[in-house]
């Protein structure tokens, strides 16, 4: 039995712990708040056996293998090192890490380490999205020409003081646009078109103020929007866009075109289970509704299936049945954290053409 313990008791409890129970041979045993009280009060609702308020404590303890890092990035950071460090796996959040030094030192403990680590970039096991992943490498639409993608939110246009996401404004929490919505595309495009050789960026704040509807205000330090170009080294050019800025928000987009046809994934918002949809078609043929394999909406062994009440939860779970695997000896972690440090890679290029406004190598970035 391994025995995990959750760093973050809002997020992670509403989402991660019913997807880790939902897999056999292991057990949610600690959850971690900032205040003893919180911690006591979260794991006599949630029915976990030990309360932790010092998430450092948490990444020592013995008894313990597997740490789940939510919350900011800056601030899981050093959670993450001391977790390796002290031999336990991990299952972070995405983005990665606040920024590529974090993501390098992430890197080397980990190598050292010998612990397994996956990002919680789960999109990749959505129904939907993983058909289109499968139909590409099948060669649904022969050979990769081109397409585009997006992934643009409304969320601070009208913002909501209880929105638990207001932390975003917050230039040391280690976010962006680009570095969260952008890291999520990333994260399906890469296995799917391969490595990528230069990018071209263009960061910027629509949002200088968000205010309140009691008329309190915040200036964010984060950019909230990104337009930019991904060329593969295959030769394929993605335009890219991210927001969370945008009234009236177009969702969440990628579009693939070849010798052979074409393939749309789409979700109005996040994309989930139930509202991820893809079309595709022939060439010659119009774009059409294309139903998943009804594998992928349900998994031997994970209690969840693709109608979970929490719809996160179900891909989730195909995330963490992966790490467990890895740690078995039984498959690979995906994205696992050799993934996700290429991501970063990426995305700090993204940021240096930004500043730069030049095409930045991605080989450049060391």
């Amino acid at each position: 039995m391994l025995r995990v313990g959750i760093i973050g008791a809002a997020w992670g409890g509403f989402a991660h712990l019913p997807a880790w129970r939902s897999l056999p041979g292991v057990e949610v045993t600690a959850i971690c708040t900032s205040r003893r009280e919180t911690a006591e009060a979260a794991a006599t609702r949630l029915g976990i056996a030990r309360p932790f308020w010092d998430p450092a404590a948490m990444c020592a303890d013995p008894e313990i293998d597997i740490v789940d890092c939510g919350t900011r990035p800056a601030l899981r950071l050093p959670w993450v090192l001391a977790a390796l460090d002290h031999g336990k796996h991990v299952y972070n959040s995405c983005p990665h890490a606040p920024d590529w030094a974090g993501a390098r030192s992430i890197d080397a403990r980990w190598r050292q380490s010998g612990s397994v680590g996956v990002v919680d970039a789960f999109s990749q096991y959505i129904p939907a999205l993983r058909h289109m992943a499968a139909l590409v490498a099948d060669g649904f639409i022969g050979t990769i020409l081109g397409g585009s993608c997006r992934f643009n939110l409304s969320l601070f246009n009208r913002p909501n003081p209880r929105f638990p996401y207001n932390w975003f404004a917050d230039p040391e929490a280690g976010v962006s646009a680009l570095r969260n919505h952008g890291s999520h595309l990333l994260h399906l495009l890469l296995p799917m078109l391969g490595p990528v050789a230069q990018v071209s960026a263009r960061e910027r704040q629509l949002l200088p103020r968000w205010t309140f509807p009691d008329g309190t205000a915040v200036q964010p330090g984060n950019t909230d929007h990104a337009d930019a170009l991904i060329a593969f080294a295959s030769g394929v050019v993605i335009p890219m866009q991210v927001s969370w800025a945008m009234p009236l928000h177009s969702g969440f987009a990628i579009d693939l075109f070849g010798t052979a046809g074409r393939l749309l994934a789409e979700s109005p918002t996040f994309p989930t289970s139930r509202e991820c949809t893809l079309h595709g078609g022939a060439l010659g043929e119009p774009l059409a509704p294309i139903a998943a394999p009804e594998t992928f909406h349900r998994t031997p062994g994970v209690a969840l299936d693709a109608t979970a009440e929490v719809p996160p939860s179900f891909p989730m779970a195909l995330t963490m049945q992966s790490l467990l695997a890895e740690i078995r000896g039984e498959g690979q972690a995906a994205p696992g954290f050799a993934a996700a440090c290429e991501v970063e890679r990426v995305l700090e290029a993204l940021h240096r053409a930004s500043a730069s406004q030049s095409w930045v190598a991605v080989s450049d970035v060391a």
